[in-house]
């Protein structure tokens, strides 16, 4: 590679890898805890539920209770099981009948509780794991802002990826094998971040990539749907797998009693094991009235097997199916693995706990490569004013990352002590918290106590996070094993291997105060 080349590369990689670190290192941070998002809500909720996708509740009695509160007849219903909690989502579109009630006019979204059928709105149903989930693509910036900044994010992070694979391309193999802790701090930390970027390179590059089609895919399909269908946006949707069919409604009352659970059951019967997690009823009660059932097939035994069925209910028949086995096509498959291979939800524990440490590496290789950034212009030739501002851009950066642990942490103590929470309290405790504490590492201006400090207290808080667990609730971790707990156990284990992972990082810190002083 040319000089001019390497040196194009090398900048390109420094400056995009720069302007991109803080939103980076919040993404990846509350990403990688959003694999536990669905252990984190029922470990919040103290629910126990099955580990799987299929609707195992009583449709037909859901469906009946919701009839008692909301004018239904003719309307599409969606039931539709996003994650694995004990809350199943309720959609339901606004009346096609223009005789109905004023309220039924307007569509509805709202939880009901598959055990006790209470209804929540969103606002009441939101939790600490729904919030982790959502900030990993800043869902709480207004939308659609906070969706295209994060898409471009990841965009530009592929970007770094991949000149940072140019970069190191002919030293790839070497650089790995080599860390040199007690060399000069620039070494240090280079060697810090080729090591363990090569290790997470496979994992930050599906991550890369998967995010930026899933935030600014509307950016990128755009020319598509001006060029190749016209501006028909519905067209689109549908041929990716996005829409529903619709069915006019007859305007008469279904004599049948159209049991979404006998429909259930007859598609077990058809897909062996099949998971349904959507039931979408269209015109309730009409004489017209379609039932969807889609699902997927045990990723064990089939890691792209989605999908659907559609019922007639008058006379029962199918009108329509797409077989899970046979019948994927291209675009659908390309999405599908996209969706599984983000998500990380097809290989059990291990895979999540895998997931939360490639996670954690990769912000310690955002952070090496801003203290290389630092290192590399903290000489004597570079004016004092300018050094001291890298070192102070440096700090204020250390400090809203490296807070994000001990808030972390404090906030799953505070849903869990003081149950249950709405989103006004997550938002508060959490955006107030992180607040709080990175002005107290700013203006403390000690890189070296804000990095000692953020682990003692995330370790420290971790720590308590299974005692309050089990204090509150008296769910201790060898309780969750014995009943089969498999959310309280998930997340006692991830944040007691979290807190003990810290202390040893304190532990090999103190053990070189010298070392880390200079940092």
């Amino acid at each position: 590679m040319k000089n001019r080349t390497y040196n194009i590369l090398f900048h390109t990689h420094t400056v995009s890898g720069i302007v991109i670190s803080v939103a980076l290192y919040v993404i990846f941070f509350a990403g990688s805890f959003s694999f536990f998002r669905d252990e984190i809500v029922n470990w919040e909720r103290n629910d126990i539920v099955e580990t799987t996708d299929h609707m195992q509740f009583n449709v037909d009695a859901v469906l009946d209770t919701i009839a008692k509160t909301h004018y239904l007849y003719g309307r599409d219903i969606e039931l539709k099981k996003y994650y694995r909690e004990q809350q199943v989502a309720v959609s339901i579109a606004a009346s096609k009948d223009s005789l109905a009630p004023e309220e039924a006019k307007a569509p509805q979204f709202f939880y009901i509780n598959t055990e006790n059928f209470e209804e929540h709105s969103y606002l009441d149903a939101y939790s600490l794991g729904e919030f982790l989930y959502r900030l990993h693509f800043f869902a709480q910036i207004p939308h659609p802002i906070g969706y295209y900044l994060s898409g471009f994010v990841a965009l530009f992070f592929l970007f770094a990826i991949i000149t940072g694979v140019l970069v190191h391309w002919k030293k790839i193999i070497a650089n790995f094998y080599v860390f040199r802790p007690l060399e000069k701090l620039k070494t240090m930390w280079t060697d810090a971040h080729t090591t363990l970027g090569m290790l997470g390179l496979p994992f930050q590059f599906v991550y890369a990539v998967t995010g930026a089609f899933f935030m600014i895919k509307l950016l990128l399909v755009a020319p598509n749907v001006l060029i190749m269908y016209d501006g028909d946006q519905a067209k689109f949707y549908e041929d990716l797998g996005y829409a529903h069919p619709s069915f006019e409604p007859a305007h008469k009352k279904l004599q049948s009693d159209g049991s979404v659970v006998a429909y259930m059951k007859e598609t077990q019967n058809k897909w062996s094991d099949f998971e349904i997690f959507e039931s979408h009823i269209f015109n309730y009660g009409d004489d017209n009235m379609h039932v969807l059932l889609s699902g997927h097939l045990p990723y064990a035994d089939s890691f792209n097997g989605v999908g659907e069925v559609i019922y007639k209910a008058k006379t029962g028949k199918i009108v329509s199916e797409k077989n899970p086995i046979s019948e994927q096509s291209y675009v659908e498959a390309v999405k599908n693995i996209l969706y599984r291979i983000h998500y990380g939800d097809y290989g059990g524990l291990a895979l999540k706990l895998l997931s939360l440490l490639l996670g954690f590496v990769t912000c310690f290789v955002i952070i090496s490569g801003v203290m290389i950034w630092l290192v590399a212009r903290d000489k004597k030739n570079i004016p004092e004013k300018k050094r001291r501002f890298n070192e102070r851009v440096v700090q204020i950066y250390l400090a809203i990352c490296l807070s994000m642990f001990p808030i972390t942490a404090l906030s799953f103590i505070a849903v869990k002590v003081l149950a249950p929470t709405s989103q006004s309290f997550v938002y508060t405790f959490y955006f107030v918290g992180w607040l709080l504490l990175t002005l107290l590492f700013i203006f403390k201006k000690d890189n070296a106590f804000t990095n000692k400090i953020s682990l003692l207290l995330g370790s420290f808080f971790g720590l308590l996070v299974p005692v309050c667990n089990g204090v509150v609730t008296g769910n201790w971790l060898f309780m969750s094993i014995k009943n089969g707990d498999s959310s309280s156990y998930a997340v006692d284990l991830m944040w007691l291997l979290i807190a003990v992972f810290g202390f040893l990082v304190v532990y090999k810190i103190d053990k070189n105060p010298e070392k880390e002083k200079s940092n």
